[in-house]
């Protein structure tokens, strides 16, 4: 014969951490700003004049300047047109999708709604990221005694120009104000 037991009121114990009433809630929301206040025209004008937008073919045009020259560098240093080829493939393999893919969203702007260039976004970087593994893919092939170690540090380089346009962007700003 089985027995059933209640037990629905155990576990009921008062835990005063589990609780967050409405007004702690509010306490910590209180520094914030609860309504969104749209900026007039003459805000907008100014915001637009403090964060000037960069242009993805001035990042571009830099990534591939600052390729070459790693490029030549590393050929001039070590003498070895292998190692200058292979670090210049992985330039080439940071510039092309970065093109395909600006060339790309510069149409995307163009669409008036806003899901389809969402969706636009995303298709066109995974373009970009196939297109960068089929470039990478594709090194052994192009370039001849190629030297992995040499593609890598030229690919990176090339792909960490973006923080050498932010700061440039910033110098920038700092000096016209």
């Amino acid at each position: 014969m089985s027995t059933i037991v209640d037990d629905s009121d155990q576990g009921t114990a008062h835990n005063p951490r589990a609780e967050v009433s409405w007004v702690d809630a509010d306490v910590a929301n209180e520094g914030l700003e609860p309504d969104f206040k749209p900026l007039t025209p003459e805000q907008a004008t100014a915001w637009r004049q403090r964060n000037p937008l960069t242009s993805p073919w001035r990042v571009l045009v830099l990534q591939l300047l600052v390729g070459l020259v790693v490029a030549v560098l590393t050929g001039v240093v070590s003498g070895q047109f292998r190692l200058a080829a292979s670090v210049a493939w992985g330039a080439v393999s940071v510039v092309v999708p970065g093109v395909v893919f600006a060339r790309a969203l510069a149409r995307q702007m163009r669409q008036s709604q806003a899901g389809a260039a969402l969706v636009g976004l995303f298709v066109w970087e995974l373009v970009k990221v196939v297109l960068t593994v089929a470039l990478l893919l594709a090194a052994p092939k192009v370039v001849s005694d190629l030297s992995w170690l040499a593609l890598v540090a030229g690919f990176v380089v090339t792909m960490k120009v973006y923080w050498l346009a932010m700061a440039l962007g910033w110098m920038q700003r700092k000096a016209q104000t």
